[in-house]
């Protein structure tokens, strides 16, 4: 077990939560993890990372997998103008990989914000450490476990 993976597992598992974590193959994009665990492709809450321009710091948007991320409502969100994230300032801040960013375990604390189509489902899926795996939960609990502000940020 991957490292990233582990640091997951014992995320969920200090949060009270299942850890009931799938492995979905080479899936490479949200519908694909959808197909892969049979639920709608807006289930899948997919970890959007943009670079803060001013402090430099990464930022995170949970959202929905059939959404993208407004570029210029998520900069009023951030309250600052945004960039694009490198795959070493994701590793630096998060300590996952591109594409398989978990919205917790984080190495470092990382500002965050919410779909709020994701609260519109019983369950939602997210990235489990790995580009490889993923865990079902209740999205309710998404803004708390993950410190995200629920925002329309989407266009």
């Amino acid at each position: 077990m991957s490292k990233s993976l582990a640091r997951v597992r014992t995320a969920l598992e200090t949060l009270g939560l299942p850890a009931d974590i799938h492995d979905v193959g080479q899936a490479r994009t949200a519908q694909e993890a959808a197909d892969s665990v049979g639920c709608h492709i807006d289930q899948i809450a997919k970890s959007i990372i943009f670079r803060a321009e001013t402090s430099g710091d990464a930022v995170l948007f949970l959202t929905a997998g059939g959404n993208r991320v407004d570029s210029i409502k998520a900069s009023v969100c951030a309250g600052e103008p945004l960039g694009k994230a490198d795959a070493n300032l994701i590793r630096a801040q998060t300590g996952f990989a591109i594409g398989g960013v978990s919205p917790i375990g984080h190495l470092n604390p990382i500002r965050a914000w919410l779909d709020p189509r994701l609260l519109e489902f019983d369950v939602v899926w997210a990235a489990a450490g790995t580009p490889r795996h993923v865990f079902p939960l209740d999205p309710a609990v998404l803004p708390k476990i993950s410190s995200a502000q629920i925002f329309d940020f989407t266009p």
